[in-house]
């Protein structure tokens, strides 16, 4: 999956300083635009620049001034150390639609947007007991 994004650096600190989530800079070759590869249980997920998508597409230009990136997508993780993301979302004021809650399933959960608009949920499994 590939997705659109409006700075590679600000996604780089998003998923991999505050989630916590594996993403690196991929070897580009020549002319290929850089980019982020994030994998995580058998999924990779592929950001590109805005502007890079757009040069090598120019007609997607209007679109993305049309339909706002993130729309009718929803990334999921289940991430470590959950209470401490979302201080860090506090911190850096990135809203959160739903905040951290224990769901009667046996997770902590917690929905939030990335800076891009896409919708990210957080889970984190609860231990009995706890």
């Amino acid at each position: 999956m590939q997705l659109a994004v409006a700075d590679l650096g600000v996604t780089e600190a998003f998923y991999g300083g505050i989630l916590d989530v594996s993403v690196e800079r991929a070897l580009t070759s020549p002319g290929a635009p850089e980019h982020l590869v994030m994998e995580q249980d058998g999924c990779v997920v592929i950001f590109v620049e805005e502007s890079a998508v757009v040069q090598a597409h120019p007609i997607l230009g209007d679109r993305f001034n049309v339909y706002p990136k993130g729309v009718g997508l929803t990334l999921h993780f289940r991430v470590n150390d959950i209470e401490e993301i979302s201080d860090a979302l506090d911190d850096e004021g990135l809203e959160i639609l739903y905040p951290l809650e224990r769901k009667p399933y046996g997770t902590l959960e917690l929905w939030c947007f990335d800076p891009d608009g896409y919708l990210v949920v957080l889970e984190q499994p609860v231990k009995s007991g706890r």
